[in-house]
């Protein structure tokens, strides 16, 4: 007999028995500390139900509360009832009640046989801890925690940012290094009696008791003073996320826990029937003494985390929603958005669809309805074109509307008309391509046949709004790529930014473009700008049209001189 197995249950007894039973078979003593928030008849047949099994023990019950004393406690009342009565032990292995060996028992007696003065503990200064959550790395060293962190929250941080106003700072007691680490340790004999028999012990318990999370740190930081050989990693596999939570596994992570060759792990979930009767029954000869190797699964893990906390680029999930700038890409695949073109051109999602092979959508925010290609009304990932389910969450639309189409470039006609709740979500999008011609909203006001007085301050209200959004695409926090053009500038030479744009989509033949949509026809647009400034409107992003420009409408070309011989 050389292994003494102390386990902490506190959920989840009949999984605890069931396991009790697997050591206590294998030869290895158990001492069982039952949480005394467990109820007395829970516990008086959890105890009858292993009175049968000779090498069990049950020790005195503590309060075990996460980030408290009683833990430390339990573990404490429970190694001295283990060494006691149990003097053949030579090594104490720590565990909880939702641990499950994952190799023949024998094999972890046969492994510390072979390293009789071993304590495998994690242990590390609060210098060299990367893991620590909360903001609290050497200061739960010296500041006091009389408050429970989970039950009295408010009171917790009150009194730590007290503490750190007044400048109180606790005395380390002489001689303790604080160290931290995993609570679930391997101890020998000689390294945890001189623990609890230490004359100071009083000293360094009234120290600990008032330390945040003293289990990561009591056995951690006193065995630095009694061992002689230690290796700083557990023997447990326990694997936490990036908020410090454990992970649990689940009958599908069977193949993953044989990999590990660990010998525990914790935290199984109580209902994983498949992995306790899979590690529960080794069948003979099965014994492999391969050493224990939680790194080769750590890349899994890590992989694990990079997906809860960053996830698929453009796919938003519960873990990142809804905090603001969580979002591994804000978009699932590049698209365009032209502002302006559709006014300017007849017909222009046509020519554009022809030019590039694209889904080329007409104003997707416009306020009546989703103007999806060629007029549909529902589109991949069952997107209606309800403009009220749009307007729910009209960044959700956008970002669904990408993921659900990956693989087909998508573009969109946006203007001042159309809802501006998505402004700065595609200025900010490095996959957005945005084109603009600023001030053609201005056309189809010209074109209309509306009372002047309305055409003026809908003209107004339009340049506000535009305005408003061109501001937003000279942000210097905008990461997409962003063509602005005014309306006169634009229509000067057409093809070279129309080319432009057309290389920038990424057009797999990058051949010149022959043909040019249709542009509407602007005769009287200048004098039109002229009557808006007459009724005290200043339509400025339009550029500079002459009041005579376009009045005489399109000129018919000259005639070229020809030779006749």
């Amino acid at each position: 007999m050389s292994v003494g197995i102390v386990m902490l249950v506190h959920t989840a007894l009949g999984r605890a028995e069931q396991v009790a039973r697997h050591w206590a078979a294998a030869g290895c003593p158990v001492v069982i500390h039952v949480d005394s928030t467990v109820r007395r008849r829970d516990y008086t047949l959890f105890s009858k139900a292993l009175s049968d099994v000779a090498d069990v023990r049950f020790c005195k019950r503590h309060r075990c509360e996460w980030g408290r004393w009683g833990i430390v406690a339990a573990s404490q009342s429970a190694s001295e009832m283990l060494l006691a009565e149990f003097p053949s032990v030579r090594h104490v292995y720590l565990s909880s009640g939702s641990c499950l060996p994952l190799r023949p028992v024998q094999e972890l007696i046969d492994y510390l046989a072979a390293r009789p003065r071993t304590d495998f503990i994690e242990s590390a200064t609060t210098a060299d801890v990367p893991w620590t959550v909360g903001g609290l790395d050497h200061e739960r060293f010296t500041l006091r925690f009389p408050f429970s962190w989970r039950r009295h929250r408010y009171f917790f941080d009150k009194y730590v940012d007290l503490q750190r106003l007044v400048g109180f700072k606790r005395r380390i007691p002489n001689g303790i290094t604080p160290h931290m680490g995993s609570q679930w340790w391997c101890l020998t004999r000689q390294t945890l009696s001189a623990i609890l028999e230490d004359p100071e012990r009083s000293v360094y318990d009234t120290y600990f008791k008032k330390v945040w999370i003293p289990d990561e740190s009591y056995f951690q930081s006193l065995a630095r003073l009694y061992s002689t050989n230690i290796e700083s990693r557990s023997l447990t596999l326990s694997k936490f996320d990036f908020q410090g939570k454990p992970h649990i596994f689940y009958d599908d992570h069977l193949q993953l826990l044989r990999r590990s060759d660990c010998f525990v792990a914790r935290k199984i979930w109580p209902h994983a029937e498949k992995l306790y009767r899979a590690f529960l029954t080794y069948p003979a000869g099965a014994i492999t003494m391969a050493e224990p190797n939680p790194a080769k699964i750590d890349r899994i893990f890590t992989k694990a985390v990079e997906r809860r906390t960053r996830g698929r680029p453009g796919l938003y999930m519960q873990s990142r929603f809804p905090n603001e700038d969580w979002e591994n890409g804000v978009t699932a695949a590049r698209y365009s958005v032209f502002e302006g073109f559709s006014d300017l051109f007849e017909d222009f999602e046509t020519w554009l669809g022809r030019a590039t092979g694209a889904r080329v959508h007409g104003h997707l925010y416009a306020l009546d309805r989703v103007e999806y290609a060629h007029g549909q009304t529902a589109i991949s990932g069952a997107l209606s074109d309800s403009a009220a389910g749009r307007d729910y969450r009209p960044k959700a639309f956008l970002t669904n509307l990408i993921w659900n189409t990956r693989g087909e470039r998508q573009c969109f006609q946006y203007g001042p008309r159309d809802n501006q709740k998505v402004s700065w979500l595609i200025a900010k999008d490095p996959n957005a391509q945005i084109s603009v011609i600023s001030g053609a909203w201005a056309v189809p006001l010209f074109q209309s046949n509306r009372n002047f007085t309305e055409i003026r301050k809908e003209a107004a209200k339009l340049q506000r709004i535009e305005s408003k959004h061109l501001d937003v695409l000279r942000s210097p926090h905008v990461k997409a790529r962003v063509r602005i053009w005014s309306m006169a500038e634009f229509i000067e030479a057409p093809m070279e930014p129309l080319q432009t744009i057309i290389d920038e989509m990424g057009h797999t033949t990058l051949r010149r473009l022959t043909e040019a949509p249709k542009m509407a026809d602007l005769a009287g647009f200048g004098q039109f700008l002229q009557n808006l400034k007459n009724q005290g409107m200043h339509p400025y992003l339009m550029g500079d049209f002459a009041v005579a420009q376009h009045d005489a409408g399109p000129l018919n070309p000259p005639r070229k001189p020809y030779l006749v011989q």
